[in-house]
């Protein structure tokens, strides 16, 4: 006969799993809300998540026990702590510019809201976790959540990016698992840490156990299709410009930068035990994979006449700039991915929520509404829109002192003192090629007089002063960044050497 297992609430130290708790039980009780009071205003709910966010984020930094949890399922180590927060902070952000002044199909629902929390616990899951199981979870929990949201925009653009974006999730959801399959049919074990210790150890790999090596990399190359779809890396970034553009501004943000943080972060625990197991081939293949990342999405948007379809195409090139430090596996390049993605989150904000505030309903479903030629002479229109755009661009585009020089700065010097002269030359060989298509459409706020009919367009016919205050709080951000890099090099450092990173 078994015996019953005797578990005790201390031993599962149930604090591992509060933040993201916080996060369900806001959205169920948004829910709830909707249910009693049926005629609330949609800012109702926005300051509810706002609220549910604040404390996710209080009870993930009280947060001092053991970090192990949940029959050693949760990991919430530094790493798992500090994306956690960076997640957080972003979803604050750019749950802001729900407070809209236009009414848009997919504000008038509280289980709009109630599908942003339950995205966030989600990637939360993701990123607290070195057990596969729970990383699977976790990455469906929140992509099921995000394609209901992209959808409920009620376009047909809209529902076609919905589509387009379950359709490659499926293919990332079977990968995942096929890979998680075969690493656990290999080593005995859906850990990280487990399987580190098994395929790193003496032997495992060499070419007597030829038949474990090839199943190896089939499982490694399953797991990074999967990752590479969800972090849009080349050549599985297809999906990204149409999903962006049939989303709203204010989801095309949220997509480019809060997911992909729980993605890093997955891949920086994955991608390690390979990198420092010293794989010539597992490597290459990183290596490659990043250089084409920056490189080919940086080429196409050189082609793009839309500013939206444009910052979709660099969103690409920055993961890939941003993978480049995984790739590195230094403990300085684990810092400069934190504080590279933490610059870039601050500027993609404003240069998405600049485009979300100057939103307009009196399009067709398949035009565009951020053109450059719509934007040509914005400076005469409305010189104060223009030049708030114009710096986010130049913030994106890395030209000094705004917020991502900072980062690619600190990104180069990691690449540099680790020996990969050459990722830092493709580095900076992209940041050139960057800043010529981030100035295009800059060159047509300042350089052009507006087109026929432009110059009776109302720009900022979306914007509140919540919304521009937030968004000012970005320009403010992006302006002091040299103030901000030190303290968060302290803290990021903190956090990745407390994690053994």
């Amino acid at each position: 006969m078994i015996e019953p297992i005797n578990v005790s609430l201390e031993s599962l130290n149930l604090g591992t799993i509060v933040p993201m708790s916080v996060a369900i039980i806001g959205a169920l009780a948004i829910i709830l809300t909707d249910i009693f009071n049926t005629n609330k205003h949609k800012s109702l709910y926005v300051i509810l998540v706002v609220l549910f966010l604040v404390f996710d984020l209080f009870t993930l930094l009280a947060f001092s026990g053991d970090e192990r949890g949940m029959f050693d399922i949760m990991l919430l180590d530094g790493i798992a702590i500090l994306s956690q927060c960076i997640i957080i902070g972003g979803a604050i952000l750019f749950v802001l510019l729900g407070l809209s002044k236009l009414r848009f199909q997919e504000f008038r629902y509280a289980e709009y809201f109630a599908l942003y929390l339950l995205a966030i616990a989600g990637l939360q899951f993701m990123v607290s976790s070195d057990s596969l199981i729970m990383i699977f979870v976790g990455l469906e929990t929140s992509s099921l959540a995000l394609y209901t949201m992209i959808a409920m925009h009620n376009r047909m653009v809209s529902i076609e990016a919905a589509i387009k974006y379950f359709t490659m999730g499926a293919l990332t959801a079977g990968f995942f698992v096929f890979g998680s399959m075969i690493f656990y049919a290999i080593t005995g074990s859906v850990e990280l840490a487990q399987i580190a210790q098994v395929v790193t150890q003496d032997g495992f790999l060499s070419k007597e156990n030829y038949a474990n090596y090839v199943l190896v990399l089939v499982g490694f190359v399953f797991m990074f299709a999967a990752l590479g779809f969800k972090l849009s890396l080349f050549p599985y970034h297809t999906w990204v410009p149409d999903v962006y553009q049939g989303s709203t501004s204010a989801m095309a943000g949220f997509l480019s930068v809060v997911p992909k943080m729980a993605g890093f972060v997955v891949a920086l625990r994955f991608f390690e035990i390979f990198i420092h197991a010293n794989d010539a081939i597992i490597q290459t293949m990183l290596y490659v994979t990043v250089i084409l990342t920056m490189t080919i999405p940086n080429l196409i948007a050189l082609q793009q006449k839309d500013i939206k379809r444009m910052l979709a195409y660099s969103s690409i090139s920055n993961a890939g700039m941003a993978m480049a430090a995984i790739v590195i596996g230094t403990h300085q390049a684990t810092t400069a991915l934190f504080l590279y993605w933490i610059l870039f989150t601050i500027t993609n904000f404003g240069a998405f929520g600049m485009l979300w505030l100057n939103r307009g309903k009196e399009y067709n479903d398949y035009e565009s509404p951020y053109t450059f030629k719509k934007f040509s002479g914005l400076a005469q229109i409305s010189p104060f829109t223009a030049s708030i755009l114009g710096l986010f661009l130049f913030a994106l585009a890395g030209l000094p002192p705004f917020a991502l020089f900072w980062g690619k700065m600190y990104l180069i010097a990691s690449a540099v003192n680790a020996g990969h002269i050459a990722l830092a030359v493709i580095i900076v060989l992209n940041s050139a090629i960057a800043a010529y298509y981030y100035l295009r459409p800059v060159s047509y706020m300042f350089l052009r007089d507006p087109e026929v009919g432009i110059s009776n367009t109302k720009f900022m016919q979306n914007a509140t002063t919540p919304m521009k205050s937030v968004v000012g709080f970005a320009v403010l951000l992006a302006i002091i960044s040299i103030l901000l890099v030190e303290p968060l090099l302290n803290i990021i450092g903190t956090y990745v050497t407390n994690s053994g990173f």
